[in-house]
């Protein structure tokens, strides 16, 4: 027995220290749900083994294309299924002895084999036929109301837009019938950088003068210079009566007088909103709309082929600065009456959403006056009448004295002040020389120049060539407007100048500083929906934003085979069957020097284009009639086409040419001045693009002795 206990300690030390005495199993726990054991994947098949009350239930799974089997053990039992046992939530067992109620009987009716029975709707009377027949028809009517116009009109309609399509600004057209016509707008465009000493772009007025004879008035809807700068160019030509509001016949009587036109004032008549006025075959009423200056309206047209509306320049500002909303109850009057053609204001068609109140600039002015420790110089359009009044009124609240500055801005802020638009009284305005006397933070410039204009106030302020203002570090430079598109340089020359003069400029680094004029899409859909015309020309803007538009018109119902995407020139003809162009129209631009406010030829231009690119090439010289040959040595100058330590190697080459030439040349082709000047710049041009790929001004001129 010793030996045996002995044997026993020994096997226990001779183990590991690590490994532990076996102990006893607990005893399983039915309740408790035994491991699954995974086993690994042969192939396709999946087997689980699980143990369920002692019961092994092990289930393979073969995947054979998309059939399954349930191969099953023999040992593995099947569940028998209990008739008496319902199914519950929870998975627990029912109670034998508990009575069905007949809830439950219903339950497993409803959720059983039995399917509930198909509702199947009665007849409709024929009083709901009739109904849904006639709401059916004034749906229709609703939606397109165009559809009471007379299909059988047999009248037409042409418009011709002039300016303003494939471009931003110089907006004009015209409308006509069979025996009257009538322009909209005339207005004036910014130049390329390519047009050298031009100021402003006023359209072509040829067709105007082709069908001046049916031309019976001229209609401005608003007093922005691209719809009114070019009036002053187009009565010098030709003159009708004018119809416009009080404040855009104003400023066109500011331009009559600046150019001595003041005798054609006696063409104006003064339009009242929602009264119509008839001009030749057509009847115009102007509808207010909201825009970035006062008094800008829309037109709603009634000729012989139906109704038209033109939108001209809009947004739909609900809080103006002035409290006049848009009107477009008379949008929705016209519109349920039937409207042929939409024309409508393209100009910011990418725009999501609704263009900003011109309110919220009012509150970026009270933080950038709050923020400014020295003088305020703010610059924006000049005719942005509601844009200057917010500044002035910020101005006065913050103890400030108002400098108006630049030729356009004292003219149209004298205009509105005399009509009562702006009432501010005379004691808040001092001049330009007086704002030295002044502490810095007592002053506020409103000035122009917000485009980087050469000759505008703002302009020469940068240049330190401004008489009376000087810039300082303290100053703080406000300009609330975008560049118009094609003014971008312009704009970034100026505002390198004035941050290397040392002041704060505030632009695009708050987000309200300017606020468009124009509307987005939303307010698109807003007169699309409004008006439900039949056709629908985008008008404003460039070829995108046209095509933009029309894909919102789409969206909103329009056909798209009822609009057309038009150009400068295009003729269109409506009439209440069809939309199609006909013809197009020659235009084209005139260049306009501010400085004498005349007109500067295109070849003029153009020389000025070839001069900036390629140069020009002179060459003088004396010829004898008897021996045709030179006397003494040709004068040769260049200007922008070689360098100048290569002018004389050019010179004598270019001498060479001409030697061999009348060594050469026919006894006609020597018999007059002209001819040898005209053979020699052949020559010398041909020469100069093939060795120096340049197509310069080449002007020799030639003396016969």
């Amino acid at each position: 027995m010793e030996e045996q206990n002995n044997n026993q300690e020994k096997e226990q030390r001779a183990r590991p220290r690590r490994e532990r005495p076996e102990r006893p199993r607990r005893a399983g726990n039915p309740h408790r749900r035994p491991k699954i054991e995974t086993k690994p994947i042969d192939g396709n098949v999946v087997k689980v083994d699980k143990e369920v009350n002692g019961n092994r239930i092990i289930p393979d799974k073969e995947v054979d294309g998309n059939r399954k089997e349930i191969k099953r053990t023999p040992n593995s039992k099947k569940p028998k299924s209990n008739p008496k046992q319902t199914k519950t939530h929870n998975n627990t067992k029912p109670n034998p002895n508990k009575k069905r109620t007949n809830s439950a009987k219903k339950s497993n009716r409803s959720g059983g084999g039995r399917r509930p029975k198909k509702f199947v709707a009665g007849p409709m009377s024929e009083e709901m036929k009739a109904s849904l027949i006639e709401n059916e028809a004034v749906n229709d009517l609703r939606m397109n109301p165009w559809k009471q116009i007379e299909i059988d009109n047999k009248h037409k309609v042409r418009f011709t837009p002039l300016g303003g399509l494939g471009e931003i600004g110089g907006n004009m057209a015209v409308m006509e019938d069979e025996d009257s016509a009538f322009i909209i707008d005339v207005g004036m465009s910014f130049p390329d950088e390519t047009m050298h000493g031009v100021d402003i772009l006023v359209p072509d007025f040829s067709y105007l003068h082709a069908i001046k004879s049916k031309i019976k008035a001229v209609i401005i809807t608003h007093a922005h210079e691209d719809h009114i700068g070019a009036v002053p160019y187009l009565f010098k030509e030709l003159q009708f009566p004018i119809y416009g509001t009080p404040l855009a016949l104003a400023m066109i009587e500011n331009k009559f007088q600046e150019h001595g036109l003041m005798e054609n004032v006696k063409l104006f008549n003064y339009v009242t909103k929602r009264k119509q006025y008839e001009v030749g075959g057509f009847k115009i009423e102007w509808m207010h709309n909201t825009h970035s200056i006062i008094d800008a309206c829309s037109l709603a047209i009634e000729s012989k082929a139906g109704t038209f509306i033109h939108t001209a320049d809009f947004k739909v500002d609900h809080t103006p600065i002035d409290n006049q909303t848009m009107d477009l109850q008379r949008f929705a009057h016209y519109g349920a009456k039937g409207v042929l053609c939409l024309f409508s204001d393209s100009t910011n068609s990418h725009n999501t959403g609704f263009t900003k109140s011109e309110a919220v600039v009012g509150k970026t002015f009270d933080t950038l006056f709050s923020l400014a420790k020295g003088r305020v110089i703010m610059s924006t359009f000049s005719s942005n009448t509601h844009r200057i009044y917010q500044a002035m009124e910020r101005g006065i609240v913050a103890g400030r004295k108002i400098c108006v500055i630049g030729r356009s801005m004292e003219r149209n802020i004298e205009t509105t002040r005399r009509l009562g638009y702006v009432d501010i009284a005379d004691k808040h305005f001092i001049d330009a020389h007086e704002v030295p006397k002044y502490p810095e933070n007592q002053v506020l410039v409103v000035t122009t120049g917000s485009q980087g204009e050469a000759m505008a106030a703002l302009s020469r302020m940068a240049a330190n060539e401004h008489r009376h203002i000087k810039l300082k570090p303290s100053d703080t430079i406000i300009i609330s407007a975008h560049a118009i598109p094609g003014n971008e340089g312009s704009v970034s020359s100026l505002m390198n100048k004035l941050i290397k003069a040392g002041v704060t400029v505030r632009y695009k680094d708050f987000e309200n500083i300017h606020v468009s004029g124009h509307a987005g899409q939303e307010e698109q859909k807003l007169i699309l929906r409004l008006v439900q015309p039949k056709f629908f020309l985008p008008v404003h803007g460039e070829y995108n934003h046209i095509h933009k538009h029309s894909q919102t018109a789409i969206a909103c119902g329009v056909d798209k085979r009822n609009m057309l995407l038009m150009s400068d020139g295009d003729q269109i003809e409506i009439t209440t069957k069809y939309i199609k162009k006909v013809k197009s129209i020659k235009t084209g631009k005139s260049y306009i020097d501010n400085q004498n406010n005349q007109e500067i030829k295109s070849d003029v231009i153009e020389d000025r284009q070839k001069l900036s690119l390629d140069g020009v090439v002179n060459i003088a010289m004396q010829i004898n009639k008897s021996t045709k040959k030179i006397i003494g040595k040709a004068i040769i100058n260049t200007h922008g086409l070689v360098p100048d330590k290569e002018d004389k190697r050019f010179a004598h080459e270019i001498q060479s040419m001409i030697e061999t030439f009348l060594t050469n040349a026919e006894e006609k082709q020597l018999s007059s001045p002209k001819l040898i000047q005209d053979e020699l710049r052949s020559i010398i041009r041909k020469y100069i693009v093939r060795t120096k790929r340049r197509y310069p001004i080449i002007m020799p001129i030639v003396f016969m002795v």
